[in-house]
This record gives structure tokens, C-alpha cells and sequence, in this order.
């Protein structure tokens, strides 16, 4: 576990708007507000471009965010929020969709590609690669959906009977990361 006592950054990647808000490639920001009604913290606007909340969670300070520029744009508020908290690249977690697991399952590393997520090319143009992540399964569009369509897109009737839960692990996950570190949560979410 990380010797590091200062905050954390805990990242939701998502579009604002509402008519976003129930996106596929809005579950980052899903999971954040769920973690801020953990803590009881209010989301307000950061000078970064984004919205923020402040509290401790798991045991640690940590603000959590959700970037206002879009998806595409994201790395520009996170840079200048880990600037502004002082937080290194190492204790910034990004939650976002991943189109290569299969809906509901999770995933957590550090590092690693993009995989074609906008979210995570800006993010790690600003960053570098080496910030944790939270990848939540929404699975591969069906047929020949184009993949823009598809994340874009609010989750199935289907999906939606277990999206509460979904988010509910995810933000068990984030919490999990802090608490025991990457390699203990990585045993109990990496199905």
C-alpha cells in the first residue's frame, strides 16, 4: 500500500449535459456522484473546468471529479485539478466505459493504452500513461453500430435492471483501490 497521505483524484469521464447523463460513456460520471452521496459531499464548479466535491472516502482525502469540456477534452480540467490539489499521477483514478468487457464486469490496472477511448487518449496526453483506472464493461455495439453511436447511446431496458448495482460495485472498487491498493482490490473486482 502507497506510503502517500495526500489527496486523491478520483476522476469520472463523462459528457455534461443532461441529455448525456444516462450515456454509456457517462458510467465515470455515475460512479463519482454515487461515491460523492457516500460522503455527502455537493458537486460545485472548479476554476479547472469541472465540477468538484471534497471529502474522505476509504479513509483518505479525496476529490472527486467530473470534467465539463466533453469526453474528447478531458485531460486539460484533470491536469489542471492535479495541479491545483498537488496530487501526483499516481494517485489519480480515471473511471470510464470500456467497450472490450462485457456489460457490468470491472477491471482495474495502472497504465496501459487507450484502447481507442477519447477520454483516456487526452487523458493520458496530458497525464502520461500512469494514473489508475476503473474500467466499467458496457460491452461492443451490436451488429454494425458504429461504436460513436453506441456509447452515446442510454443504457438498454435490460441493462438498466442491473445498472444501479453496476455503479454500486464500481464505487465499491474506487473505494477498495484506497483502502487496500491496487493489487488486493484488483483480487476481489478483476472477474
Amino acid at each position: 500500500m502507497s506510503e502517500y497521505d495526500g489527496p486523491w483524484l478520483v476522476v469520472g469521464l463523462g459528457n455534461p449535459g443532461k441529455e448525456y447523463a444516462r450515456n454509456r460513456h457517462n458510467i465515470g460520471f455515475m460512479v463519482v456522484e454515487l461515491l460523492a452521496q457516500r460522503i455527502g459531499a455537493r458537486f460545485k464548479a472548479h476554476k479547472s473546468r469541472a465540477q468538484v466535491a471534497e471529502g474522505r472516502l476509504a479513509g483518505r482525502r479525496v476529490v472527486l471529479a467530473e470534467p465539463m469540456s466533453f469526453m474528447n477534452l478531458s485531460g486539460g480540467p484533470v491536469t489542471a485539478l492535479r495541479d491545483f490539489y498537488k496530487v501526483p499521477t499516481s494517485a489519480v483514478v480515471a473511471v470510464h466505459d470500456e467497450l472490450d468487457l462485457d456489460y457490468a464486469a470491472l477491471r482495474l490496472k495502472t497504465g496501459g493504452g487507450d484502447n481507442g477511448h477519447n477520454g483516456l487518449k487526452s487523458l493520458t496526453k496530458s497525464l502520461g500513461p500512469d494514473y489508475h483506472r476503473v474500467r466499467c464493461g458496457i460491452g461492443r455495439p451490436p451488429g454494425r453500430m458504429e461504436v460513436a453511436d453506441f456509447v452515446l447511446k442510454d443504457f438498454s431496458s435490460t441493462e438498466r435492471k442491473d445498472l444501479d448495482w453496476f455503479v454500486d460495485r464500481a464505487a465499491d472498487a474506487v473505494e477498495a483501490l484506497l483502502s487496500d491498493g491496487l493489487e488486493r482490490a484488483q483480487q476481489n473486482y478483476n472477474s
